[in-house]
């Protein structure tokens, strides 16, 4: 589950990180207000207004703009808010952006210059440990800085049975250049990520760029938090942070229904039960000359109804051209997932799309009867070569 920046920075803070403090508006007005306020309490006269949308490079977007006074406060955030932001990150439709963060500046003149770093926190699946990345090169895509100059990219692996140790969080600022009162700070401030990032289950924290103020502190100016959804039963006020405006919303309807989905960029739906299965499913659009249209794993006790749900579900997409039901029945009954396709189709009513049904296991036979004699417009098929030359055939026509 991802977090916007202004909620990945407040939890970021509850665990001691400092970070560029700032309120969020969802209108002009709100903007304006939310400057007044952090100018009383910080005494910034500039401010940072920053879209809040799931989606990085928002600055490349003009999603991220410095306003000198308060009228531009209100101007800016009245063209960001509402706009339909495109970023390196979102499709070419972009994202509507429904709130900003007004932040202070912390680009402040001082008795040396203001330096950017990058930092992550992750899993190495590699290893089974944590790790935290990290590099000078702040405020650049990371993925750029690895292709260009892998040097200047490090790491630190965390045993996550120690946890972070002191020696740790000293290298890591020694390597970053730092030296003084911004060693001791940057110490503290990895040591404090790092606590964040195990203590709330993330996936992902991600502080691009991490800012050495021009007085030698160290804070977060940006925030990309990703939580373990797995996770969230333990954490049930961060679970109430999840903002479905920004999610695939069939992907939030099928997650309502139960039903494991994904949505891809292809023209072929798939509907399987278990997730090796699916992903052989999809391997098998592939070599059929299709692309996959989803990832959908309808779960072993596919009946009737779920398979009506899956077909809605599929059939929001318009890139779809044609549907391949793989179901292998082991637990649930083929019998019963064919007459869920065939209920569904009369349920449904005009259905353009040819659908190609393949059923092995439990009750097999009579699944292929009862599909052959249905007097519906859907094919079926026993073997996996076989399915894949229906699709192929209804894909070439």
């Amino acid at each position: 589950m991802n977090l916007h920046e202004y909620q990945g920075k407040e939890l970021l803070s509850s665990f001691g990180v400092r970070i560029q403090r700032g309120i969020v508006a969802q209108s002009a007005k709100e903007a304006v207000d939310a400057a007044k306020q952090l100018t009383a309490e910080t005494g910034t006269s500039w401010h940072v207004i920053k879209a809040q949308v799931h989606a990085g490079g928002r600055g490349k977007g003009g999603g991220v703009k410095l306003a000198k006074n308060l009228k531009e406060v209100e101007e800016i955030a009245g063209q960001i808010i509402g706009m339909d932001l495109v970023t390196p990150q979102t499709s070419a439709e972009g994202k509507r952006v429904h709130q900003v963060l007004v932040a202070e500046d912390v680009y402040y003149p001082g008795e040396n210059e203001p330096n950017e770093y990058y930092m992550s926190v992750l899993l190495n699946r590699a290893t089974g440990r944590n790790m935290i990345v990290y590099s000078t090169e702040g405020g650049m895509d990371i993925e750029t800085v690895a292709e260009e100059t892998p040097e200047l990219i490090h790491n630190e692996e965390i045993d996550p049975a120690t946890g972070i140790l002191p020696f740790q969080a000293r290298r890591i600022a020694f390597n970053l250049g730092l030296s003084g009162t911004a060693f001791k700070e940057m110490t503290k401030f990895v040591t404090a990520l790092y606590t964040a990032y195990d203590k709330s289950d993330a996936s992902l924290f991600e502080i691009n760029p991490v800012l050495k103020t021009s007085d030698d502190k160290i804070m977060a100016v940006d925030a990309k938090v990703t939580l373990d959804a797995n996770a969230l039963y333990r954490h049930r006020d961060l679970a109430q942070l999840r903002d479905l405006r920004e999610e695939n919303q069939i992907e939030v309807e099928a997650g309502a229904l139960g039903l494991n989905y994904v949505d891809l960029d292809g023209n072929v739906g798939c509907m399987v039960n278990g997730a090796g299965l699916a992903m052989a499913t999809m391997d098998l659009i592939k070599q059929a000359g299709g692309e996959p249209a989803n990832f959908l794993d309808v779960g072993g006790t596919a009946d009737a109804a779920r398979v009506e749900a899956a077909f809605k579900i599929i059939l929001k997409d318009p890139a779809v051209k044609a549907i391949l039901i793989n179901i292998f029945g082991g637990i649930v009954r083929c019998d019963r997932v064919a007459q869920g396709v065939i209920d569904a189709y009369k349920n449904m009513g005009n259905i353009t799309v040819p659908i190609i049904v393949r059923l092995q296991g439990t009750n097999a036979d009579i699944a292929k009867e009862l599909i052959d004699n249905s007097g519906l417009d859907v094919m079926s098929a026993t073997e996996f070569q076989e399915a894949a030359d229906k699709v192929q055939d209804v894909l070439n026509k």
